[in-house]
């Protein structure tokens, strides 16, 4: 595990939180996105994996209160992503204001059917498309990207010439890398797609651990926004060693 101390970013965000006004506090906090890699890689069972993975984490305990500790909803919305012009919308930007809301998105995910499976790895597309849906995102403090795949981009322009043509100010790009028996793609993601302050990688060993990465994940993104938990720009990496 990799990381530095959050101190520094810590004291900024929550300085940031005691300048907000009550009514803007009462506003979105955060607007968060999750993209979610279905190219050929991933074959049927890993798909089932990823999807039922992400229902579960969403309406964990840990993670459902940290949705709703905050100061303002959260807007919630998913997509998957492969090929250059292949990503799928499966969650519409929602507002999630009650524990209802969670469960219904979590039950609409885990009977999601792919929407492609046999094109390549475009990284940099995914991320673009992602900028552009952040422009029809209700109004929020804060905006995050949380981006996960098992491979490096090998298909169209690579994130970092997203990074240079799409909008991103203001947004943190976080990373969930999905390994095997190397971790070069957590080192791929750490290089490469993570984006912005705070920004980090967390780390599932194969499919099977998607589910507690991205609840380590999601937990740690909300609540960032609640208490300024958040690290340094520099690359932080979390997961099982």
């Amino acid at each position: 595990m990799v990381g530095r101390s959050p101190l520094g970013t810590a004291a900024l965000v929550a300085g940031l939180f005691a300048a907000i006004p009550v009514a803007a506090q009462e506003q979105c906090r955060l607007a968060l996105q999750l993209g979610l890699d279905v190219s050929a890689s991933v074959d049927p069972a890993e798909y089932r994996l990823q999807v039922e993975g992400l229902a579960a984490a969403l309406i964990d305990p840990i993670v459902s209160d940290a949705f709703f500790s905050g100061p303002g909803p959260v807007a919630l919305s998913v997509f998957e992503w492969s090929g250059r012009f292949q990503q799928d919308i499966v969650i519409d930007w929602t507002l999630v204001t009650r524990e209802a809301d969670l469960i219904s998105i979590a039950d609409r995910i885990a009977n999601a059917e792919r929407g492609t499976q046999d094109y390549p790895t475009a990284l940099g597309y995914a991320l673009g498309f992602a900028a552009t849906r952040f422009r029809e995102a209700p109004d929020c403090l804060f905006q995050t990207l949380d981006i996960s795949g098992d491979g490096q981009n090998n298909d169209g322009f690579p994130p970092g010439s997203a990074y240079e043509h799409f909008e991103f100010e203001g947004v943190t790009v976080n990373g969930l890398a999905i390994g095997g028996a190397s971790r070069l793609i957590e080192d791929y993601y750490a290089a490469e797609v993570i984006h912005g302050p705070g920004a980090f990688v967390e780390y599932a060993l194969n499919h099977d651990h998607f589910a507690e990465a991205m609840q380590r994940k999601l937990e740690r993104e909300l609540r960032a926004m609640i208490f300024g938990d958040s690290t340094p720009p520099t690359p932080a990496r979390h997961g099982p060693t």
